[in-house]
């Protein structure tokens, strides 16, 4: 019998899961990656809705393109980790549909581990680079802010899709279903016909 994410985990004897900790990190995640592409997207349309009210009342703002950029960098690596959460990424599943359900399986761990640590590594060199941006002690043009904080969105995006693809592991070894992620079963939507033309 498998768990859906939202049920409650089996607990051992002493009352400690470790699927209990995993899932209430994904749910922590899940509200972060949320509340950040929500109001970053919010955020954005704001900012331009406004500099174009601005514009056509003569001054637009000197700072909307810069803010925008920053929160196209957010919105980018945050939703890095939101597309691994849903099972939203590009796959190439010619070979895989054709495969039994032990071997889907073990390509789906396979794929996720090495997805992971190329995504931790991602997050590594991004936080290198950032920590290089950071000493430089560069800012922006128009906000002058520093430069690293629109960076900074790199490696936390690359180490939240890092997680992702992790916890995706843990559910694939410890579910009998195949699990392209931690929350999403594989399978296909069903896809409703258009109606006939007569």
């Amino acid at each position: 019998m498998s768990q859906s994410p939202s049920s409650p985990p089996r607990r051992s004897a002493s009352g400690f899961s470790p699927g209990s900790i995993l899932v209430a990190v994904d749910r922590a995640i899940a509200r972060f990656e949320g509340w950040v592409l929500a109001y970053g997207v919010l955020l954005m349309a704001l900012n331009t809705v406004a500099n174009v009210v601005a514009r056509r009342l003569g001054q637009s703002f000197y700072f909307t393109e810069e803010l925008n950029q920053f929160l196209m960098v957010l919105i980018t690596f945050v939703g890095i980790g939101y597309a691994a959460r849903r099972a939203r990424h590009i796959r190439m599943s010619a070979v895989y549909d054709e495969l039994g359900h032990g071997a889907k399986k073990a390509m789906t761990i396979v794929i996720a581990l090495i997805t992971a640590v190329f995504m931790l590594g991602l997050a590594y060199y991004s936080l290198v680079y950032v920590i290089d941006v950071a000493d430089r002690g560069r800012v922006t043009p128009a906000l002058q802010i520093p430069l690293y904080v629109t960076y900074v969105w790199l490696p936390v995006g690359f180490l939240i899709s890092g997680i992702q693809y992790l916890l995706a592991i843990y559910r694939n070894l410890t579910e009998p279903e195949i699990y392209l992620s931690f929350e999403e079963q594989e399978g296909y939507e069903d896809v409703d016909q258009a109606p006939q033309a007569l």
